[in-house]
């Protein structure tokens, strides 16, 4: 067989599609009941439009991934398109990026539909138990059936998408940080890191533990059990509003991006924070549209409605009587915006910066709402190659691990501290690893 695909989300089906696609052998094991993974949560692929603002905005991470990327995304759009899926007329995302809102649900069914009608296997409630490996060469997997019988799958080449390990409190503290573990997950729950430990015990290469993750601020406290809560809470507009940990201190420039002030909040004191936003702000920004094509919601209502921890302030004096169960320095935070607002009416510098939106939060009422981090997936994983294949840990990563392949939340190295599309490197290195397996068996090194 040409591909053992395990895992069957975004990355996993867009190789096994294509491998059956194109007349290839295949069988791809979901240990869900059901393929799709996160993917299903998700509704835009998109990435930055060049290398140079990939660059720009990655700056750490693998120029060869970056590259790699960037030059596939518009084979992979064209890919989902020839499915008889629509892809929508490109916009802007997030300032830098463009991509395309896609059905999701349609695309990866579409996938699933394609292998079967090929004659090919996908395999669900199916459990991966161990890589099959001779002499260093990657040739398939035990797994175990939904009755509980074991069936081993040999295969050319075997390829690791199972979603990454951000649902495994442990693997957060141990690769992410040690607060990580008790962060809400914006994420399928059956990412707990099986291509990780499947991936080491063949020898692979891991990502660095300070990549950094991709999540959004949530209101602090509230369940995140409901995946419609992923998007309906997510606190976009901190970008434009001011952000204080529990010192009463900004400590990031928030206009950089929600996904980044994410991260720099998990490495304050309790990984919390208060958000605070002015009547402009909820007018132009948090009642808004984040990204064109979707319509806006009010999230500060949401919030309040979800029982975040909230209040609306009609002047920046009520922020000395903030509540003192709340933790926070309520005079020191109202000190605080009054100076941002003096430095920025003054086009004097604020520290920490700001890049973007340098007007003053001075209409009132004030808008506040407790922020935590929560994560949708990390950056640390498995370290590939631009064909996918997995970079093995005695090399240095400097060479692969014959017959083994990963990609989606499982490969690593792409981003580092830095995020540009989450879809986008599923999409296209599970093209490449479909490519890679089309291409014949592995090179091994002589004896």
């Amino acid at each position: 067989m040409d591909l053992l695909v395990i895992g069957g989300g975004m990355a996993g089906l867009s190789a096994a599609a294509r491998v059956a696609a194109e007349g290839g052998t295949v069988v791809l094991v979901e240990k869900a009941e059901r393929t799709g993974g996160s993917a299903r949560l998700a509704g835009f692929v998109w990435t930055t439009p060049s290398v140079e603002e990939m660059r720009r905005v990655n700056p750490d991470g693998d120029p060869e991934l970056a590259t790699a990327l960037v030059d596939g995304f518009a084979d992979g759009v064209a890919w989902i398109r020839s499915l008889g899926v629509e892809c929508r007329p490109p916009v802007p995302v997030l300032g830098f990026g463009r991509g395309h809102q896609v059905d999701t649900n349609h695309y990866l069914d579409t996938c699933e539909r394609l292998i079967r009608d090929r004659g090919q296997e996908v395999l669900t409630d199916t459990w991966t138990h161990a890589l099959v490996t001779e002499d260093g060469v990657v040739k398939g997997a035990e797994c175990v059936l939904p009755d509980g019988s074991a069936r081993r799958i040999e295969a050319t080449w075997t390829l690791l998408a199972t979603g990454g390990f951000q649902g495994d409190p442990g693997l957060r503290a141990e690769h992410v940080h040690p607060r990580a573990a008790d962060i809400g997950l914006r994420a399928n729950p059956h990412s707990r890191g099986d291509g990780l430990t499947l991936g080491r015990s063949a020898g692979a290469a891991f990502g660095k533990k300070d990549a950094g993750f991709y999540g959004h601020l949530m209101p602090a406290g509230v369940s995140l059990a409901d995946p419609a809560r992923f998007v309906d809470l997510a606190l976009y507009y901190s970008e434009h509003a001011l952000l204080f940990d529990t010192t009463g201190e900004r400590f990031v420039d928030e206009t950089v991006g929600d996904h980044l002030t994410a991260m720099a909040l998990l490495e304050r004191p309790e990984a919390r924070g208060l958000l605070v936003a002015d009547a402009r702000v909820h007018r132009e920004w948090i009642s808004a549209s984040y990204v064109e094509g979707i319509p806006g919601v009010d999230k500060f209502q949401l919030c309040h409605r979800a029982g975040a921890r909230s209040a609306v302030a009609d002047s920046l004096e009520d922020f000395a009587s903030m509540p003192e169960e709340w933790g926070y320095p309520g005079a020191t935070i109202r000190d605080r915006v009054e100076e941002f607002n003096a430095a920025v009416r003054a086009g004097a510098t604020t520290a920490p910066g700001r890049l973007l939106d340098r007007r003053p939060l001075d209409e009132p009422p004030f808008y506040v709402v407790e922020a935590a981090p929560a994560i949708t997936f990390a950056f640390g994983g498995l370290l590939i190659d631009a064909e996918a294949r997995v970079r093995s840990a005695d090399t240095g990563g400097a060479g692969p691990i014959p017959g083994l392949l990963a990609a989606g939340a499982d490969a690593g190295g792409l981003y580092r501290r830095a995020y540009a599309g989450g879809l986008a490197p599923a999409l296209v290195f599970g093209l490449a690893a479909a490519r890679t397996a089309l291409a014949g068996a592995p090179v091994t090194a002589a004896h």
